[in-house]
């Protein structure tokens, strides 16, 4: 099963979701040195001016890309993922990597060349990509071992930078088990936080995750979304592949169309309020992070099939006003408006509504032919 997960995801790295690969650099005043990077822009960039998309900064850009970028092109290919604006920032092998991450350690803050790629990040890699690209609210940031435990330091400021914090076995600086536990229950913004370790990991830093993953347990805030893998079967460095999915499926829960599970045990098991469900799920979505959407045609079904099974016909009226505002040109709102009417006994207003319909613009597997059946079908139903 485990070689069969790695064949799939490494399968995926070669598939691009037709996202544009661009090769960059950015010139850092604080480095005094250009400093490479590998971007990946959506698909869909060039279609909508106004779309913003989530930002992902990947540290160890140089072998966490393509992992990283494979996974999000499948899981967008199924709908499962959104479209994310990945930077990958190069640090060309251990020597830069560690000299990137250097820190004090008697304060476990960043010192000398540390320091510097610390501001760098903050002070002129993250303004010059949304100097550029159209990024969103969401700000991702990932690395593995040493930049893995860097990366946590920007938590340690009062108004975090990032969003989101993906940790693939950190190697953690001193006291940073209690301190990023600390900064986790103080955060009054939404916060997402994954971190991975491995049963075949180093010692000493399985040990260090082991007890950050206590502390962070204790911690009481309704802000903070957290998950903690422990991987069967895997060395510190195939956990990466593991781990990748996982935390991105974490982050991006809200954003994933309705399920059948979903339906079934959550949806379908409501005495009332389907149509408010729905308008919740994109409420969260937009909320925690940043992604404002139409609503799935299918979600409308999966609400629809709710409201028959439970016989709550009066709530079409409501999902005919969701619709209006989600396909205002579409025949979706008027089809719901004729099942309102069709189920109160209205059969000439449930008439004239797919009759409307059949003016408008077909959506999913609602067509003008369905529209016309339907209206035929109730004409003969209408008492004269």
């Amino acid at each position: 099963m485990k070689k069969l997960f790695l064949f799939l995801l490494l399968f995926c790295f070669s598939f691009s979701g037709f996202s544009q690969i661009v090769k960059d650099s950015v010139l850092s005043r604080k480095m005094d040195k250009y400093r490479d990077l590998t971007i990946s822009v959506p698909a869909s960039y060039s279609k909508d001016s106004k779309k913003t998309y989530p930002l992902l900064v990947l540290l160890d850009g140089d072998y966490l890309f393509d992992a990283f970028n494979g996974a999000l092109s499948y899981g967008n290919y199924w709908d499962d993922l959104p479209e994310t604006i990945i930077v990958g920032l190069h640090q060309n092998g251990n020597n830069e990597r560690y000299d990137d991450c250097k820190i004090d350690e008697s304060t476990g803050l960043p010192e000398g060349k540390g320091e510097k790629f610390f501001e760098f990040i903050g002070g002129e890699l993250l303004p010059y990509i949304q100097s550029k690209y159209r990024v969103g609210n969401f700000k991702i940031i990932a690395g593995h071992d040493v930049t893995a435990g860097f990366m946590n330091l920007f938590l340690y400021k009062d108004q975090p930078l990032f969003n989101a914090y993906i940790n693939l076995s950190p190697e953690l600086s001193t006291e940073m088990e209690v301190r990023i536990a600390d900064r986790l229950s103080a955060q009054k913004e939404n916060i997402f936080y994954y971190l991975s370790s491995a049963d075949g990991d180093i010692k000493k830093m399985r040990e260090n995750i082991a007890l950050l993953d206590t502390n962070i347990k204790s911690v009481s805030n309704p802000n903070l979304n957290y998950k903690y893998d422990e991987i069967k079967g895997a060395s510190h460095y195939s956990l990466v592949l593991y781990s990748i999915p996982n935390a991105l499926y974490q982050f991006f829960a809200s954003y994933k169309p309705i399920s059948t599970d979903e339906f079934q045990q959550k949806i379908v098991k409501l005495e009332s309020g389907y149509v408010d469900y729905l308008k919740n799920k994109y409420e969260v979505l937009e909320k925690t992070i940043g992604i404002k959407m139409p609503i799935r045609v299918n979600d409308f079904k999966a609400i629809e099939a709710a409201i028959l099974k439970n016989k709550a016909y009066g709530e079409f009226e409501q999902l005919a006003q969701l619709s209006s505002k989600s396909y205002p040109k579409a025949m979706l709102s008027e089809y719901h408006m004729a099942r309102y009417y069709e189920f109160n006994g209205d059969m000439k207003r449930a008439v004239k509504s797919y009759q409307n319909a059949f003016s408008l613009e077909p959506i999913g597997d609602l067509t003008k032919d369905m529209m016309l059946a339907k209206a035929d079908e109730l004409r003969g139903q209408i008492k004269k």
